[in-house]
């Protein structure tokens, strides 16, 4: 099954509308609630099994140290990158790893993916 995403409002609306295009199932954070906490962006993507796709890295402390239960959270540390960069790195990113993103915790950063396992609390 193709990943389900919930993109924070960071990322940008290109990679929103690139996502659409290719037919994936998006929520985009911008368009139910541009204010909307981190906590409730997560306790979302859990209801809804979506892979977040963000540039706050405030998510890695939820997941990390706060062990806040997730479904997958790709982080684009792309600071200052324009919007078609952003789109060609999650281009890049799905066609070569879709089926390892979601239940783990990505993190893009100088042309390098690192997938780190999930940690989740019962």
């Amino acid at each position: 099954m193709p990943p389900r995403f919930l993109v924070d409002v960071g990322v940008g609306k290109a990679v929103e509308e690139w996502l659409r295009i290719q037919k994936y199932d998006v929520l985009a954070v911008r368009d139910l609630d541009p204010r909307m906490s981190d906590n409730d962006i997560l306790s979302l993507a859990v209801r809804e099994q979506r892979l977040v796709v963000t540039m706050d890295k405030d998510f890695g402390a939820l997941v990390y140290h706060s062990r806040q239960p997730h479904t997958g959270v790709l982080l684009l540390r792309l600071e200052d990158a324009p919007s078609d960069e952003k789109v060609a790195v999650v281009q890049k990113i799905i066609a070569g790893y879709a089926d390892k993103l979601p239940d783990h915790f990505c993190v893009y950063q100088n042309s390098r993916l690192r997938i780190r396992s999930a940690i989740t609390t019962l």
